[in-house]
């Protein structure tokens, strides 16, 4: 039984001691109607200085700071008096109006204030300094802040994410608490990446029917949805129906498959998804999926099949270029230059040390002396990075290289595609094994007529996050124009990083170096003390025995939140190479605190960032899942940090920080693409069993160029290097690549 006695306080917002920008928790002083001071805390979506609420909560006693209110229901007003506005409008809650126009603005108007900002917000302009065109901004601003804090309050209210705020407004704007009542299951569109539980209460909250169609068209799309992270392009209908009946199920309804049959016909009809007999299933789509999977496999097809006729002796020029350069190439390497010369498409796949770099540099020789436009992309900013310092010629991500946008709904839109092609001949795509199928269709839309398509990778590599096996499927297709790298190369054969990379990948135990070399072991197994180890190994032993700098050193590790994932390593991390300071600014962020000074990943494509190179002026727009940068500055009265990603200087406001992680440890699969002067891989035995792969472990040790330090148990090390599962992904692609024809329709 509850026996907390709930007490109401009125009062005033006279001072925000803390608020988390990313769930709305505030601890507040106010001033209360009896005028005592009073501490709050609580969750306070969007409050601001002046404002009038009414508290619902009990007193509490803090071990620290002593008596306090724990809010658990509150109601708000804007502030009357004019003081009350001024501090409203002054508090940073309208861009361009800080607390001296504030002050001018509230004495002007004085409780009419507010009216005239929603309603006639051009009487600003009686107001000196005051332009028409700031007075309609004004305005527009404070009429969004309205609609943003109703908005907020609803959510928290039901107990959503505030940090929703931002993406329902965008999309929906001052139709977003209407739409939300109509369908809360729109909240599990992966623009909004929405658990459906969290959707399904507030369904159940606004009093929708358990047994409703919009809840089982719902479930039904999120299943698919929720797979696509998982790599799967589509799900066997069984297994579909199997998991919508238990995600739909509980105590009060018995979901069954009947119902879960009616929803995937019902949303067939609506052309939602594509139902068909495929690679020896019954398999639903979701129609995006199925496209994709068609296209590919068309154009793919098509390209494979494409050669090249020339009006003068090709294989006299080849031989004149292999016999001119200064590169011994192997026959495999020649086979690769010569086919790339002669199709529309060629793998060129091969693990570390076999060549892939020296054959893509003879290739583009051959290119260039065929007169071809090529362009180098990749799917990371640090692989075309890499592959730009390799080749010295440009590469750029498939992102910047299609110039990606926001299209419609904040979906994904590339300025380059049928209509718009690549002005090119050819494209050299390096570290294949990262893309989806959804991004390589993009690709391929975008090549004009003829061009021809080189693809470069490594199939044991890790496979893409998001669905498909892309590069696999290809290959174990048969159908398109591969050539394997498997002679390891004299000067590679003297690593032990390269050659422990291939005794993995064969299912064999990696063998530390000897003093000299460049693959290490320490053995520690419980997690704290890997972590401890590995904060040493970057803070100074690295450095000072490798003169390495902290910079240089990436730390891996398989997982994310168990063990020795990354989330406590950065925390360590982050002690021990980027301490507090009193010349270092930072910022509290949800569970983080950003500091000048901090290595930090973009999580998430924001094509709305714009960036400068200041050495020459360029500006462009778009930083990407993946892109490493460090803090340079912290602005607190802008509200905003200055962060550096390579090259280009990109501005945050601290509204944005939910795309930003520490980045001193980062996993396995985020390190994909790039490559590192040393790597530490934390390893401890407290890690999930099912990131402890063999692919995992291969990927890892193939992204350090130097050097590799393995911090963990060696038992973890043989399970990986003896777990050669890769987990089975529903994937047509290499199906329909054989030529298999679908059949009618299975359901």
């Amino acid at each position: 039984m509850d026996e907390r006695e709930y007490v109401l306080i009125r009062g005033t917002v006279e001072q925000i001691v803390f608020y988390n920008q990313e769930n709305g928790y505030a601890v507040l002083r106010l001033n209360a109607e009896d005028g005592a001071e009073v501490t709050a805390t609580g969750t306070f979506p969007n409050i601001g200085l002046g404002e009038e609420v009414i508290l619902t909560g009990t007193w509490v006693t803090h071990p620290s700071y002593g008596e306090q209110f724990a809010t658990e229901a509150f109601e708000r007003r804007l502030p009357s008096s004019v003081r009350g506005i001024a501090e409203y409008l002054g508090s940073g809650l309208i861009r361009g109006v800080g607390p001296r126009l504030a002050s001018r603005i509230a004495e002007k108007f004085g409780e009419d204030t507010f009216d005239v900002l929603a309603y006639e917000p051009e009487r600003l302009t009686a107001i000196r300094g005051i332009t028409e065109k700031k007075a309609r901004e004004i305005g527009r601003q404070f009429t969004e802040q309205n609609e943003m804090r109703l908005l907020m309050d609803f959510l928290a209210e039901h107990g959503l994410p505030v940090s929703l705020t931002p993406l329902l407004y965008k999309r929906l704007h001052d139709s977003a608490i209407d739409a939300l009542c109509e369908n809360p299951y729109l909240l599990c569109d992966p623009y909004y990446d929405v658990d459906f539980k969290l959707a399904d209460g507030l369904a159940m909250e606004l009093g929708l029917s358990l047994l409703s169609d919009e809840r089982a068209d719902a479930g039904v799309l999120y299943t698919l949805v929720f797979n696509l992270d998982n790599g799967h392009t589509f799900i066997p209908v069984e297994k579909l129906t199997a998991a919508v009946c238990s995600l739909l199920s509980d105590d009060d309804v018995l979901f069954d498959e009947d119902r879960a049959l009616a929803s995937i016909a019902r949303l067939r009809e609506r052309g939602r998804l594509v139902c068909e007999h495929i690679a020896g299933r019954d398999a639903v789509y979701l129609r995006d999926m199925h496209d994709a999977e068609a296209y590919l496999a068309e154009m793919l097809g098509s390209m494979a099949e494409k050669n090249y006729a020339y009006d003068f002796d090709v294989d006299e020029l080849l031989s004149a270029l292999v016999m001119d350069s200064e590169v011994p190439y192997s026959e495999t390497q020649k086979l690769a230059i010569t086919t790339a010369a002669r199709n529309g498409l060629v793998i060129l796949t091969g693990g570390p040390g076999t060549g892939k770099t020296t054959t893509v540099r003879g290739i583009l020789q051959v290119f260039e002396a065929l007169g071809l436009n090529t362009l180098l992309a990749a799917p990371t900013g640090r692989a075309a990075k890499r592959l730009s310092d390799l080749t010295g010629m440009e590469a750029k991500t498939i992102h910047r290289l299609l110039e990606a946008g926001f299209g419609v709904g904040g979906r994904t839109a590339f300025a380059r595609n049928l209509t718009n092609p690549l002005e090119c001949d050819a494209v050299i795509l390096d570290e294949v094994s990262m893309v989806d199928i959804t991004l390589m269709q993009a690709l391929i839309e975008a090549l004009p007529h003829g061009a021809r398509l080189v693809l470069v990778g490594d199939a044991d590599q890790l496979p893409p996050v998001g669905p498909g096996n892309f590069l696999r499927d290809i290959i174990g297709s048969h159908r398109v124009p591969t050539i394997q790298l498997t002679d390891i190369f004299r000067q590679a054969q003297q690593s032990d990083i390269v050659m422990n990379a291939h005794a993995v990948n064969e299912g064999r135990m990696p063998v530390p170096s000897g003093a000299d070399g460049d693959f290490f072991f320490m053995k520690r197994s419980d997690p704290a003390a890997v972590i401890e180890t590995v904060a040493q190994l970057c803070s100074y032993r690295l450095p000072n025995h490798y003169g390495l700098l902290p910079s240089q050193i990436q730390v891996l590790s398989p997982a994310k939140r168990q063990g020795s994932g990354t989330i406590a390593l950065n925390r360590r991390l982050q002690e021990a190479l980027n301490p507090p300071s009193e010349e270092k600014l930072e910022k509290r962020f949800g569970d983080w605190i950003f500091r000048e000074g901090d290595r930090v990943m973009q999580v998430r494509n924001n094509y709305d960032i714009i960036w400068e190179k200041r050495e020459n002026e360029e500006q462009g727009t778009g930083v990407f899942n993946g892109d490493v940068g460090e803090i340079l500055q912290i602005f607190p009265r802008q509200e905003c940090m200055v962060i550096r990603f390579d090259d280009r200087i990109a501005t945050y406001t601290y509204d944005m920080l939910g795309e930003l992680e520490l980045a001193y440890a980062v996993t396995v699969h985020k390190s994909q693409g790039s490559e590192f002067d040393a790597v530490v891989l934390a390893l401890s035995d407290s890690l999930p069993r099912r990131l402890l792969t063999r692919n995992i472990l291969y990927t890892a040790i193939t992204r350090a160029k130097q050097l590799l330090v393995i911090v963990g148990s060696q038992d973890v090390v043989a399970y990986m290097v003896g777990n050669n599962q890769k987990g089975r992904r529903y994937s047509a692609l290499k199906a329909r690549l054989r030529e298999e024809q679908p059949s009618q329709p299975a359901l």
